[in-house]
């Protein structure tokens, strides 16, 4: 079952690790991205920030895509860390069971809009996210679990 997907840039780390696994109640987290399989120093630093009772599994986007609908992933209460919207969009486009994203952390890039606190958008990254919440995708902005739920719609 995926508990929740969550957008962020510095994908894990510390604080958030933690709150979000205990919050969504997760024993498996997920890291879906395309660079980090390959890159020794991130996968190191992100193993460092796990909880020490969660498994951690990074895969490639098309291989999160492929796991998660082979029910492999089913056994898990899964907690999903992508580093951008393409990615959320990416997984979220070809998995019907992610119902819910949080913006997290999105740097801010040339173009993009702040639209809140640590979340800038790019004009595309705004259509895709609205796209999500068109066919029925919760999107909403949190740093961390006791922050005020914020909807995405509220704040573009």
């Amino acid at each position: 079952m995926i508990a929740l997907m969550r957008v962020d840039h510095r994908l894990l780390h510390g604080q958030v690790a933690f709150s979000w696994t205990q919050y969504v109640d997760a024993d498996c987290i997920l890291i879906a991205n395309d660079s980090v399989p390959n890159d020794e120093l991130r996968k190191t630093t992100i193993k460092l920030a796990k909880p020490p009772s969660v498994k951690l599994v990074i895969k490639n986007i098309d291989d999160s895509i492929e796991a998660i609908k082979s029910g492999v992933t089913d056994k898990y209460h899964l907690f999903i860390v992508v580093e951008s919207v393409e990615d959320a969009w990416r997984l979220a486009s070809a998995v019907d069971e992610i119902k819910s994203i949080n913006l997290g952390g999105i740097k801010m890039k040339e173009g993009s809009v702040n639209i809140s606190k640590a979340i800038n958008l790019l004009p595309d990254e705004i259509e895709k996210l609205t796209q999500l919440v068109g066919k029925g995708v919760e999107v909403e902005i949190r740093q961390v679990p006791n922050d005020r739920k914020q909807l995405f719609t509220e704040c573009v």
